[in-house]
């Protein structure tokens, strides 16, 4: 019997709850996970759930140091609810569980699925097939089995979407062990891709993201070195998408066509996350990364002669093996030089399988440590200057669901700016929806917010905010279903706001 027919069993219907870390790749294959279960009868547990759910997956990453002790840690937490709850089903997947593969079964055989991060439209057979069996299911596909675009999603947003234009990197940095995971890049066709942008912009989404392990590079499996900003100015002839951003492209495959399609296409947003990673030459080689910081800053120079407004944000790590203080300073120069608007900075792990890990000179923690808070307080101070720049602007914000903590206790909404920088601002007299436009002036700056406190300027109702009504409409409109296992159950804490932030494999 399939999980779909089960599910319909005298009304019983199984809930599924899934955990997500890591980069934006693993945001959007959480709503292709959530599409896969929705599709094969189960539902989305309500919220409040620690675990309660009929089945709990985890979607992980492999890239920072503490991933495998995050993840045993809470499946250790589940054990003893598995063991109460008959049925009660936990599977793994993503980057960790490509890598891990057994491992997962032999220290948690509580686990009844793995899978990898080539096959996860499996996912719902291999449930099905250890309920059935009674035992843990491994399967992990070495490539790609089919192109991820191609399953069900379950998209978190009505208004702003993921849109996939290529998976893997064939890049070979040597502290990412991500291409060993994900694979060669594999690119869709153009006309794949406009063909779902165009879909979403008719379910009323206004705002999508290009993503891609290395987003720009897109075209070099297919034999088109401007292949991507080809797809910039192509989706800027559709009508009713508002907004495009794109994540995470690499310096190496930066180039003028692609500065020139940004400028000049209305609908790219001001907007750029271009790693980083060290400022030292010397680093930046041992790293395996392709450029160089007179490169790196050439580029940034030349997205701000075409775009004057644009926000720029990076990733970078520190305390890479044999980097010197003098490597350091370097960083901190280029960080003075770029001034991000935001900067993602991480603390050097090492991986094991990767290059990186085997190398000689391991920076003493306590370094590491001190380099980091060195290069944070520069970055907050740059950050805060930045945003005060931005004081008396007047900005058009897609206002955004969950991303202001505080708004109901200070009655405020929030939303993006052109820019992506988050904006809180006073919530107006009349009605305004996530998606909908609010033109406000910007009052006060802080290091990683601004504030609107004055009236909204205007507000535009849009497309998006109708199809987030109809969307929240619906969904208070299904039935709860009967639920197997303990009677208090709920979803997950939303899936991480991935608004510009690397992994640090970019």
């Amino acid at each position: 019997m399939s999980s779909i027919d089960r599910s319909r069993e005298v009304g019983v219907t199984r809930s599924y709850e899934i955990r997500t870390y890591g980069c934006q790749m693993n945001v959007h294959d959480s709503e292709r996970l959530a599409g896969l279960l929705e599709d094969a009868g189960y539902v989305r547990a309500p919220e409040g759930s620690d675990g309660d759910a009929d089945v709990v997956v985890f979607n992980t990453c492999a890239v920072r140091e503490n991933a495998d002790n995050r993840l045993y840690g809470n499946l250790g937490h589940l054990a003893p609810k598995k063991a109460k709850r008959p049925g009660m089903q936990i599977a793994v997947g993503g980057c960790l569980a490509q890598k891990d593969r057994d491992t997962i079964v032999k220290k948690a055989p509580w686990v009844d699925v793995v899978f990898g991060t080539h096959n996860i439209g499996k996912l719902p057979v291999l449930l099905e097939r250890a309920r059935v069996q009674e035992e843990a299911q491994v399967e992990i596909a070495e490539s790609l089995e089919a192109f991820p675009s191609t399953l069900p999603t379950r998209r978190e947003s009505a208004y702003a979407a993921w849109v996939s234009i290529s998976v893997g990197c064939n890049n070979t940095c040597t502290f990412c062990i991500v291409p060993a995971l994900r694979g060669k890049e594999k690119d869709r066709r153009p006309g794949d891709i406009l063909a779902e942008v165009e879909a979403l912009v008719g379910e009323g989404v206004s705002e999508i993201t290009l993503l891609g392990q290395n987003v720009n590079a897109y075209g070099s499996d297919i034999g088109d070195r401007e292949a991507f900003s080809k797809l910039l100015r192509a989706c800027g002839t559709i009508d009713g998408l508002e907004r495009v951003r794109f994540t995470s492209p690499h310096p190496r495959d930066f180039t003028d066509d692609v500065i020139a399609a940004m400028a000049e296409t209305p609908n790219v947003m001001p907007q750029l996350h271009m790693p980083l990673q060290s400022g030292s030459d010397t680093v930046l080689k041992a790293m395996r990364r392709s450029y160089r910081q007179e490169r790196y800053l050439g580029i940034i120079e030349k997205v701000r002669a075409a775009i004057p407004h644009a926000a720029i944000t990076t990733d970078i790590i520190v305390g890479f093996p044999g980097e010197t203080e003098e490597d350091f300073e370097q960083t901190l120069h280029v960080v003075r030089e770029a001034r991000f608007a935001q900067a993602f900075t991480f603390q050097y792990s090492k991986r094991p399988g990767t290059p990186a890990a085997e190398m000689d000179d391991q920076i003493p923690k306590e370094v590491v440590q001190a380099r980091y808070e060195r290069l944070v307080a520069l970055q907050e101070e740059i950050s805060w200057d930045e945003n005060k720049k931005q004081v008396g602007r007047t900005v058009e914000l897609m206002v955004a669901e969950g991303e202001g903590r505080k708004d109901g206790a200070t009655h405020r909404l929030s939303g993006r700016a052109p820019d992506n920088r988050l904006v809180h601002f006073t919530k107006p007299g009349q009605d305004v929806r996530p998606g909908d436009v609010a033109t406000v002036e910007v009052t006060y700056a802080a290091p990683h917010h601004l504030l609107a406190e004055g009236p909204v300027l205007e507000v535009r109702r849009t497309r998006a905010g109708d199809a987030w009504e109809k969307r929240t409409a619906a969904e208070a409109a299904k039935p709860a279903g009967v639920m197997l296992g303990l009677p208090k159950i709920g979803v997950p804490e939303p899936l991480p706001v991935a608004a510009n932030s690397g992994c640090g494999c970019d």
